[in-house]
């Protein structure tokens, strides 16, 4: 294949998993119970934050967005996988990769703004409690989201169009979708000039939220350390610990992925590891925020007639 145009025509081959036939059942059967855990998890946080007005608040505005990107994050890439594995399908059109990679970069770019988002409004909530509702006004709160949404389209948009005008000599894509480093493996020049383009604009994207998250985070345990109430302290630290381990699961597998020279990246790793943010981690998202809340458990038995309280 020596050119993109040869590419429009013949597509890509997804190796996936095949090189160990062994596995591919296994993970056939976990993959496919993780994707339904991630649809009925995320679907039952977005319903409880619009069915309960106790959850009418920014910190569930923001949660509804983060869920709503898991779902079409998990569903941009596991259908694809599953349909490989039963099928032994491995084929994939040029233009259905490209739309692949554009939304998982789209998706990803948009968690990772939102994160910081939600890291503001824990910010504004431990540290500035009494001016908490005036801060988090509705508006700020549409306008942040938004917000996030476009910077996300604008970022792929730029690393997308980048690798579209490069000449592809291979066909073989190493993984089992679409995704940004082993795609530029495809080139059939330097792609020097361009990766390092490209690393600008996924430092800016990953590294730059990731430090105001941990500044803003350094800022909550300072104010949390200063209450006196051990149930508040417990409190705070429980709804802020789950926010930060959703970053941790999320920045530390992006980061390793996206932010590691193309030259030492390694596919066969990267393929494990992409399984991890692709499918774990949106499975795992409903379950952290959510577990010991007693709001949403309260929505939840409200939902289904038995009760209407979280006591």
């Amino acid at each position: 294949m020596g050119s993109v145009n040869a590419s429009l025509g013949k597509g890509f081959i997804l190796v996936g998993f095949s090189d160990w036939p062994q596995l591919e059942l296994i993970l056939f059967i976990y993959v496919l119970i993780f994707y339904s855990l991630t649809l009925f998890g995320n679907t039952t946080i977005i319903a409880l934050s619009q069915l309960d007005i106790r959850l009418h608040t920014p910190m569930y505005f923001f949660l509804s967005h983060l869920s709503f990107l898991d779902l079409c994050y998990t569903t941009s890439t596991v259908p694809q996988l599953l349909i490989n594995i039963a099928a032994q399908d491995h084929t994939i059109t040029y233009g259905r990769c490209v739309a692949q990679l554009f939304s998982v970069l789209a998706l990803g770019s948009t968690e990772s703004m939102l994160l910081v988002v939600m890291a503001f409004d824990r910010y504004a909530a431990v540290c500035r409690p009494l001016h908490y509702t005036t801060i988090m006004h509705p508006l700020l709160c549409q306008a942040l989201a938004i917000s996030s949404w476009v910077a996300g389209l604008v970022n792929s948009l730029i690393q997308t169009g980048l690798m579209m005008v490069m000449p592809l000599c291979r066909y073989r894509l190493n993984h089992f979708f679409c995704e940004m480093p082993v795609f530029l493996k495809l080139a059939c020049k330097d792609t020097a000039g361009t990766e390092a383009k490209m690393f600008v604009a996924r430092a800016i994207i990953l590294v730059f939220p990731a430090t105001l998250i941990l500044g803003s985070y350094a800022h909550i345990a300072r104010a949390v350390l200063k209450v006196k109430s051990t149930s508040g302290r417990r409190k705070a630290f429980g709804t802020c610990g789950s926010h930060l381990l959703v970053v941790s699961m999320f920045y530390g597998s992006t980061i390793y992925t996206y932010l590691q020279p193309n030259d030492s990246y390694s596919e066969n790793e990267g393929k494990f590891v992409a399984l991890f943010y692709t499918i774990v981690t949106p499975m795992l998202n409903p379950l952290i925020y959510t577990l010991r809340n007693k709001d949403v458990k309260g929505a939840l038995w409200k939902v289904l007639g038995r009760g209407t309280d979280s006591r």
